[in-house]
């Protein structure tokens, strides 16, 4: 509340409520697209939306710009990684198959729809994917059918119509025993070549493009749980996190020192689901989860323990299945839970 007659302060929370149960969500990072999101519906139904919601600065409200229909819930959203605003304005999903959007308002139109199984009446459902940051036209995704696949995009030019985005597989190949759950290009070595990913296996394995022969398992679960996420921290490309299954717990690894975590995060009371590393520092990581809580960690007297978050958000209404940090919005946090969307500074 302002004080009358005073400035009012700037809020803290902004909450944004959708029709349908949220899902993903991805921040933009445009620079000229500031307070932009991308959210997908979690019905458990064939139809489904991603729907992109923007935050007015002076009305302090998000409205939505942009509502399209998807088939099946979005297992994953995720913008161009193109903070300079050169390539066109786009985003990709995954589900059934990858598919590229170009970002309009009111109408989104889709590009391309990416289908490595071409002579299959069946597809094998997407579970996440990665768009390189060095190279946004590289995009790799993790699927059901125990595959990873890099997929290459090029941009056409088409007489008289806006350019197209078309894309065609650079490789495929077999990354795990099991389902691969999650897919993350590394920074290391420039940024392009290498990435992990994690599966019902329960290990984590590097791969790097230029090398695809062998792999390197950094990590195995004891109890061979199947892994669902993983991320890279962003500014330290030997560190990275992953969560077992039902697990409340984070587990962060070093390369440098494969199959031993460098530390746990265990204040969860319930399953975590989402991670989510600082954009802009390389010891700090936010957790969330089944708890109804998001909790930001200083990591930075690893190897010692961890014992405490440094910040705690608890989300009153609901348990919060995806959180994001946005990249050119440091002091933002985003997490979904219900049908609610909200933004926490931070």
């Amino acid at each position: 509340m302002a004080v009358h007659g005073a400035t009012p302060k700037r809020k803290e929370i902004y909450k944004y409520e959708a029709p349908w149960p949220l899902y993903s969500m991805n921040w933009s990072v445009r620079p000229d697209k500031r307070f932009r999101l991308a959210l997908g519906s979690f019905v458990e139904e064939y139809n489904n939306k991603v729907q992109i919601v923007s935050l007015d600065e002076d009305s302090s409200e998000f409205s939505p710009k942009s509502t399209f229909d998807h088939p099946y819930p979005t297992t994953k959203i995720m913008w161009i990684p193109d903070s300079k605003g050169v390539f066109p304005d786009l985003l990709a999903t995954s589900g059934d198959y990858l598919r590229v959007w170009r970002a309009g308002e009111p109408e989104t139109r889709l590009e391309c729809v990416l289908n490595n199984n071409k002579n299959s009446d069946f597809c094998a459902p997407l579970t996440s994917f990665d768009w390189n940051e060095v190279d946004p036209n590289l995009i790799g995704t993790s699927s059901i059918d125990t595959t990873c696949t890099i997929w290459g995009l090029e941009t056409t030019q088409v007489v008289g119509r806006v350019n197209s985005v078309a894309g065609h597989v650079k490789t495929q190949l077999i990354a795990h025993d099991k389902e691969v759950y999650d897919i993350a290009f590394s920074r290391a070595g420039g940024g392009r070549d290498m990435f992990a990913s994690v599966g019902a296996d329960g290990s984590v394995r590097m791969f790097d493009l230029r090398h695809l022969e062998h792999s390197t398992i950094i990590y195995e679960d004891p109890q061979h749980t199947p892994l669902l996420r993983l991320a890279w921290n962003k500014q330290d490309p030997n560190y990275l996190a992953t969560v077992a299954m039902d697990a409340c717990e984070v587990i962060i690894l070093d390369v440098r020192v494969p199959c031993t975590p460098v530390a746990r995060l265990n204040n969860h009371r319930a399953c975590v689901n989402g991670i989510a590393w600082a954009p802009h520092s390389s010891c700090h990581i936010c957790t969330a989860g089944d708890d109804h809580q998001a909790l930001i960690w200083d990591i930075q007297q690893m190897p010692r323990a961890i014992e405490d978050p440094i910040l705690a958000y608890t989300a009153a209404e609901g348990e919060i299945n995806q959180i994001q940090w946005g990249a050119t919005q440091p002091d933002w946090i985003a997490i979904c839970y219900n049908k609610a969307l909200e933004i926490l500074r931070v």
